[in-house]
């Protein structure tokens, strides 16, 4: 079975989130739990024992300068779960209301059309429902198809909107995570100078909590920012295609009932010697 353009797209969109998914698992368990990232030495006994410190016990060690970054962090895997959610084909256009809506378009059925978009809670459903009501049926020549693509496109706009903003909210987190990384990077030298002005010569020691502090929230801000503005470009080209998969379906409809009303004349107008 040789699969359509438009599916062979969304199965691939999906074999590279679940790839990248994997990825960053990867990286974020070694990154939080091999010893040697961001280890920490310091002279535990006169036998020079070396003591490491895993990037997890960094993280703690950090306290409340970590907390808005975990609240990012959480945000930003509900933010994607719920946009994944929302974002799938049988919300959008589900093959058996698409098939059964080209069915009565083909056949001139406007009006069964719209009663069977109107039950459905789909994008396509409800786009229907909106745009089929402006169909001309006296215009033969275009059955007032300007006036529907009008009402397809406000309803697009209202449509995309809500969508976009939950979409949005990840793009708002990607940038913010390095932000509140930096503020405990910034705190964190603030307070190894402090020590530095209080001691004079201070203990490596003393400094090395101030660093560390310095240190790990930069990168857990940017651990948060990178998957956020990846599937915030992700979701929205999801989108997208989502929409543009819509679109296509219900010019197609259009297209099928103009050619249904207009059958007659398009046969009078065939060249004499290309007729079958």
């Amino acid at each position: 079975m040789i699969k359509s353009p438009l599916n062979y797209k969304q199965s691939l969109q999906g074999r590279q989130f679940y790839i990248f998914a994997a990825f960053l698992a990867v990286l974020t368990f070694l990154f939080y739990s091999a010893p040697e990232l961001l280890a920490q030495e310091a002279d535990a006994d006169a036998d020079d024992t070396v003591a490491k410190k895993t990037m997890l016990d960094n993280v703690t060690d950090a306290g409340i300068w970590m907390l808005p970054l975990l609240l990012a962090s959480v945000a930003m895997v509900a933010l994607i779960v719920y946009n994944f959610i929302q974002l799938t084909e049988s919300k959008f256009n589900p093959p058996d209301l698409k098939a059964s809506l080209h069915d009565h378009m083909a056949n001139c059925r406007v009006r069964s059309a719209i009663e069977v978009a109107s039950t459905s809670p789909t994008y396509l459903g409800m786009m229907v429902a909106a745009a089929l009501p402006n169909v001309d049926a006296t215009d033969a020549d275009s059955l007032g198809r300007e006036d529907v693509e009008d009402a397809i496109a406000e309803f697009t706009v209202k449509q995309n909107s809500d969508r976009l903003t939950w979409i949005g909210y990840l793009g708002i987190i990607g940038q913010i995570a390095p932000m509140l990384g930096l503020l405990g990077t910034v705190v964190g030298m603030m307070g190894a100078f402090n020590t530095l002005a209080s001691q004079g010569q201070a203990d490596p020691s003393v400094l090395a909590g101030d660093i560390g502090l310095a240190m790990v929230t930069t990168a857990s801000g940017l651990i948060i920012a990178i998957p956020s503005i990846f599937f915030f470009f992700f979701l929205r080209n999801k989108l997208n295609g989502l929409v543009a998969s819509c679109h296509n379906d219900l010019s197609e409809m259009l297209d099928a009932s103009y050619q249904a009303v207009n059958a007659d004349q398009a046969m009078a107008k065939v060249p004499e010697g290309f007729q079958s």
